[in-house]
């Protein structure tokens, strides 16, 4: 039996992708110490940019001239995304946690994103502080008081009354399932089908690139690859839009408790979003190395800070209970959250499930693309276990905590007569419960200094990908571009808290709900692609190849030697007449003595070939006859990577 060689490097010139190669093949992406070949290029795909420009343009003209017929226009699409669609999110979202849980353990895991010899680029710290503040640190901020006491006091439809034992159960349980898993498997997937075509297969960073094992290698850089990226660029405008309206919600809020400002006006908000795209924009331009990278590390220190002060001076037995309660709850409950549709509870399940499950839901794909390509670029690497296990165990474990210290705080406090629940908007119950704890200006300083951090830390990645979608993948791309995006997302930020008028929230989740529908579907594909990718893999192959070479060795031995016999590797033997060239590697069965087995396998370690790699013995008996039997021979591959 013989198997090509299918880890033979070569180069991906000019940049373009590596589809047309065989399917095991795996083309050499680096050149400059391991720079992608095609990171330098800043040529503009002017359908992909122009067409998303053009929409964003026409919807903040819209939105500028007659924002009351864009929100009822917003209003109407959601209503008939939540009845018509909102089944797919709710088995989207569960699928993507059973696909990545799937790939992380089955035998894929032990393929590498790079070349089998490359070591992570980043240190494990910086790379969970960096992951963990693109993902979701804005979101945790705002949501990590208000969620649990939200349902606390109001659960769901219904589910159990409010402010009771259930209704803790309930608020805690929903809570983890809104932010464990679930968001971190989104990004998960993207981010591995990224990193893997990429890194493993030399393709461009593209979202299309993905897609060449489905669709190949023209359609994929044609017409319907440009589709692909068009709507990648549009859930990640919408997603960083909702990031950036629900970070100066806070900010405003923030302004307001510590006596900067007075009431809430639309000024205040105008002026936060340009400050903060400002900031976003500059860290994007100055690159991840001296941007991102010391952002995310800064930011989780003072995040930390913040934790332990809350720890230590709210209820911190109650917080301390909460963590095994939550994880209870949310393991119980798992099964009837997933199933949570509109087909029960009426108009008021729908109403609960646009507001939360299927907006956050949206929101967390709508971040996928910037989010997946993000995490892709700071994991090469990595294998496909190590980079899942760290997407979804500690992020998900973190979010454990954080609810656990926060829920515990909101709900102790609403316990305790304080009420922070009716303090008012959404955005002012989390200085509504750190006002009753010491040092409350100094925190709400540091919660806005939060907000913005991770807010500058997160979007400056989106707008480098958004760069990146825009260029045909470069990884630098031209800063004009990246400006171009950040002043979108600022723009679209603004539109949104504008329909949303004095409910700032709807306008936030009406529109990052319609944005995210397509990607979610193009995802669904995108699991497809990936899978058919892995299944041709160099280390999926060879793993094949080796049990079929065991298999047949195994078979041999035990029929021409009645049991008794001992597998041995050398070098392979070029026959007369064959084509045979270099040193391979054969495994050969040979028979035992004095009724013994010794029973070797091994296989070469490289093009170098005749070390043995494995040993396999046991005693089955029999015999002796001292004769030799036949011999199966496959040509040497590459060394298998090591498993993390």
């Amino acid at each position: 039996m013989t198997t090509d060689n299918a880890h033979e490097k070569r180069e991906a010139p000019g940049g373009s992708s590596a589809g047309s190669a065989a399917p095991g093949d795996l083309l050499d992406p680096t050149e400059n110490d391991g720079e992608p070949e095609f990171a330098g290029r800043h040529d503009t795909d002017r359908v992909v940019f122009g067409v998303t420009a053009a929409i964003t343009c026409g919807l903040v003209l819209w939105g500028a001239v007659g924002p009351g017929s864009l929100k009822d226009f917003a209003d109407s699409a959601l209503r008939a995304l939540i009845h018509d669609f909102g089944w797919i999110f709710v088995l989207a979202a569960t699928g993507f946690v059973l696909f990545a849980g799937y790939v992380a353990t089955s035998r894929y895991g032990r393929i590498r994103l790079g070349q089998d010899d490359e070591e992570p680029e980043f240190r494990t710290s910086s790379w969970i502080a960096m992951m963990f503040s693109a993902g979701m640190g804005i979101g945790l901020m705002f949501y990590g008081i208000h969620e649990p006491l939200q349902h606390y006091v109001q659960p769901p439809p219904g589910s159990v009354p409010g402010q009771t034992d259930q209704a803790l159960q309930i608020a805690m349980a929903n809570s983890l399932f809104h932010w464990a898993l679930h968001p971190w498997a989104i990004y998960a997937v993207v981010g591995l089908a990224i990193a893997y075509s990429s890194f493993r297969r030399g393709r461009k960073q593209l979202i299309s690139a993905v897609f060449v094992p489905l669709i190949g290698q023209r359609r994929a850089e044609g017409p319907l690859g440009r589709l692909i990226d068009v709507l990648a660029l549009f859930a990640t405008l919408f997603g960083s839009a909702a990031s950036l309206g629900l970070g100066t919600v806070q900010i405003r809020e923030g302004m307001i408790q510590a006596g900067w400002i007075r009431g809430v006006t639309t000024g205040a908000l105008v002026v936060i979003i340009a400050v903060l795209t400002a900031c976003f924009v500059a860290s994007a331009v100055s690159g991840i190395a001296r941007g991102v990278q010391f952002l995310a590390n800064t930011n989780m220190v003072l995040a930390a800070l913040l934790v332990v002060f809350v720890f230590a001076a709210g209820p911190t037995v109650l917080m301390l209970d909460l963590i095994p309660t939550s994880l209870g709850v949310y393991a119980r409950d798992f099964a009837d959250m997933a199933a949570q549709s509109g087909a029960t509870g009426g108009p008021a399940m729908n109403r609960w499930l646009s507001e939360w499950t299927i907006f956050l839901w949206a929101w967390w794909i709508s971040w996928a693309p910037f989010v997946g390509m993000f995490i892709a670029r700071i994991s090469r690497g990595r294998t496909i276990r190590q980079f899942i296990g760290g997407v979804l165990v500690v992020p998900g474990g973190v979010s454990v905590v954080w609810f656990a210290v926060f829920g515990g705080a909101a709900i102790g406090s609403q316990r305790a007569g304080l009420d922070p629940f009716g303090s008012g908007r959404e955005e002012a119950q989390t200085f509504a419960v750190l006002s009753h704890l010491p040092l409350s200006q100094i925190t709400v300083v540091l919660i806005m200094l939060l907000v913005a951090i991770f807010f500058v830390s997160g979007a400056d990645a989106g707008s480098v990908v958004m760069g990146t979608l825009s260029q045909r993948g470069s990884i630098e791309p031209d800063r004009w571009v990246v400006v171009f995006w950040g002043a979108a997302t600022g723009a679209v930020a603004a539109i949104m808290l504008v329909i949303g008028g004095e409910h700032a929230l709807e306008g936030i989740r009406h529109l990052t709900n319609l944005g995210a529908l397509p990607f979610a579907l193009v995802m669904i594909l995108l699991c497809v692609a990936l899978l058919k990718d892995l299944r041709a893999d160099p280390v999926t192959l060879r793993g094949e190849k080796g049990a079929e070479v065991l298999e047949a060795a195994v078979i041999t031995g035990a029929a021409e030697h009645d049991g008794e016999f001992h597998l041995e590797v050398s070098p392979a033997e070029a026959e007369a007449g064959s084509e045979t060239a270099g040193p391979g590697s054969g495994a050969e069965v040979v028979g035992g003595a004095d009724g013994e087995v010794a029973g070797e396998f091994g296989e070469s370690a490289g093009e170098s070939g005749g070390e043995s790699a494995g040993e396999i013995g046991g005693g089955l008996g029999g015999e002796a006859d001292g004769k030799t039997g036949g011999k199966i021979e496959r040509e040497a591959g590459p060394a298998e990577p090591q498993s993390p």
